[in-house]
């Protein structure tokens, strides 16, 4: 992922996610605002909360521990499984039919809400066989997909994480930003600009306020 250009010429800027993540979600529909007005191509791929919270469960809500444990698992194993079977395209349109039930219309991480994104994606209604699948088929490829995406920040974030070449080529990645409602058109040109700015910066570690609101979904 160290290229600077896709095969259409434009600059890769690839993108983790989990869809269970509602600041992920605002995230990622603010980047597809990005690329409309922006030289950019998102490129999708799959973190996971699970994953990234096995090492701190113990110190964890009880109540956020069952969630990580059930329902943190299940859709993103169907989107992997999607991924593995079907190529990296399948991921975007996925997402945004999986993250558009979930968030926008408040259905939550639900088996239905799973299997009607997979039917509006054009994908098979098997692979839903993978949603309950504890002995996961494809763990590992998961896993390398997190592990990719998380290394580039440190493991004390969340999702998304977004990455970018940098002037020298070398990849520059952050956490976030998080942000709501998601801005659009020029106001998302300016977050952006302004974020790779900042985050290019040697040295940049961390920029926050406290968050007062929780996600707005009303102009997605």
């Amino acid at each position: 992922m160290s290229e600077t250009a896709t095969t259409s010429g434009k600059t890769p800027v690839d993108f983790w996610f989990d869809p269970l993540c509602p600041w992920a979600w605002m995230s990622s529909r603010w980047v597809l605002e990005v690329e409309k007005v922006r030289d950019i191509e998102v490129r999708w791929h799959i973190m996971s909360l699970a994953v990234l919270n096995e090492p701190k469960l113990d110190e964890l809500p009880e109540e956020y521990r069952e969630m990580l444990a059930t329902t943190a698992w299940q859709p993103v194993r169907v989107v992997t499984a999607a991924w593995q079977k079907h190529g990296d395209d399948v991921l975007g349109p996925l997402y945004t039919a999986l993250g558009t039930r979930i968030h926008n219309q408040e259905e939550g991480p639900t088996r239905e809400a799973t299997a009607a994104a997979l039917e509006e994606a054009g994908l098979p209604a098997d692979l839903m066989a993978y949603w309950d699948q504890e002995d996961f088929e494809y763990d590992a490829e998961l896993r390398a997909s997190h592990k990719e995406g998380i290394d580039k920040v440190g493991q004390d974030v969340g999702t998304p994480v977004i990455a970018v070449p940098g002037h020298d080529g070398e990849q520059i990645a952050f956490f976030g930003p998080v942000v709501t409602p998601a801005p659009k058109g020029e106001e998302a040109a300016k977050l952006w600009d302004g974020t790779l700015l900042v985050a290019s910066v040697p040295g940049f570690y961390e920029i926050k306020r406290t968050r007062t609101a929780g996600p707005d979904f009303s102009n997605l």
